[in-house]
């Protein structure tokens, strides 16, 4: 009887890392049988999805529950499934909130519960890691200060780097993206990604037209880029475009391939989370921004320890790129950083090296270090 691995992924970021998780265990146990929740990059490599990941990507507690009976049906409904028809292991990756309850179930029912993408509690909220033990019977850590934290409370950890860093060049190949996205070599590129959620796009989409329409004024020939991943996404700015009269502005909005759009842009505006790693990893100056429904925001003010959001921040331990919150993150402040990445070339230059090094301490082969601290929960002793 073939291995049979249950997982969840909520949003893009955790549909790639669950993807790349499904093939370096495939190596080992190419018969093994996927299912759960997850997106369409899992699915392509052969994941049965009940659910899709969609359905999870939900940010900050006044969203949360807006759609708390759906997302609590989805769950109670997927544990049944998995009570009924154990299955060999269960990996969570990443939304913790969503995951950590499922775990626990899981694990008092005997099935190994491994989950992928420690829950920031290094930034905030670090009364999760008792939660965190009960729940957890490994922790697959993505980046290198975290292990730390869990072998204090001897919670059984792995670092595995991240697999973007493997997967995305240490050099950019910026001649590539152009052509891949039909782009001229000799023009000037903005990115602009507001995020991959609906719920981001309803709260940032407009504040970054607003600042792509002052970037115009200032840099008149720039094309503005905008990666959206779904089409749910995309038509949230198609009508964000609409509301602020910018629909025959040079807003070129693009299905995906987020990473050649960074790859060959002169700067970038991204809202915080995984994307802002992509932007590091590719070399991208940048400008970090965040918005939540205010209540949210009241919430999560005061349970940070650090001075930072951004990952490529958070990674070198300094303000390596701007960051604007909330009230700070006006169209004018954003615009004036923005523009001042682009005309400041010794700037670009400092900002590139410290990206350089993140990439070098991420890239540690993930996808066989990850397959590798699950494989003993799933092979015979």
């Amino acid at each position: 009887m073939p291995v049979r691995i249950a997982m969840v992924a909520g949003e893009a970021s955790g549909d790639q890392l669950a993807a790349h998780l499904i093939e370096a265990l495939r190596v080992h146990l190419p018969d093994a049988e996927f299912y759960g929740i997850g997106g369409p990059r899992m699915q392509s490599v052969g994941f049965k999805a009940l659910w899709p990941a969609e359905k999870l990507a939900v940010n900050g507690y006044a969203e949360v529950l807006k759609r708390y009976r759906e997302l609590s049906g989805i769950r109670k409904s997927l544990l049944a499934i998995m009570r009924k028809d154990k299955p060999d292991v269960f990996i969570a990756v990443d939304a913790p909130d969503f995951n950590l309850w499922l775990e626990e179930r899981m694990k008092n029912a005997g099935v190994p519960a491994i989950h992928f993408v420690s829950p920031s509690i290094w930034a905030w909220r670090g009364e999760r890691i008792h939660k965190i033990k009960k729940a957890v019977s490994r922790m697959l850590a993505l980046f290198p200060f975290e292990p730390e934290i869990y072998e204090r409370e001897n919670v059984p950890v792995s670092y595995v780097g991240h697999p973007f860093a493997d997967a995305i060049p240490v050099d950019r190949d910026r001649a590539g993206a152009l052509e891949r996205l039909g782009l001229d070599a000799d023009g000037q590129y903005i990115a602009l990604l507001p995020g991959s959620r609906q719920s981001e796009l309803d709260n940032m989409a407009e504040s970054f037209i607003e600042t792509g329409k002052l970037l115009l004024q200032r840099f008149p020939k720039a094309q503005l880029l905008v990666p959206l991943v779904t089409r749910e996404t995309r038509d949230r700015f198609e009508l964000a475009l609409w509301e602020c009269k910018a629909q025959d502005l040079p807003f070129k909005m693009i299905f995906g391939h987020a990473r050649d759009v960074l790859a060959v842009a002169d700067a970038a505006l991204v809202a915080s989370g995984t994307a802002t790693l992509e932007a590091a990893l590719l070399k991208t100056p940048m400008v970090v921004t965040y918005k939540v429904a205010r209540m949210t925001y009241r919430l999560m003010k005061n349970k940070g320890y650090q001075p930072w959001i951004g990952l490529p921040n958070i990674l070198a331990g300094e303000f390596v790129v701007p960051e604007f919150v909330q009230d700070q993150a006006t169209p004018e402040n954003m615009a004036q950083a923005v523009g001042n990445l682009i005309v400041d070339k010794v700037a670009r230059m400092q900002i590139v090296e410290v990206f350089r090094r993140i990439h070098e301490s991420l890239r540690q082969g993930t996808g066989e270090r990850a397959a590798a601290a699950v494989l003993p929960y799933l092979l015979p002793k």
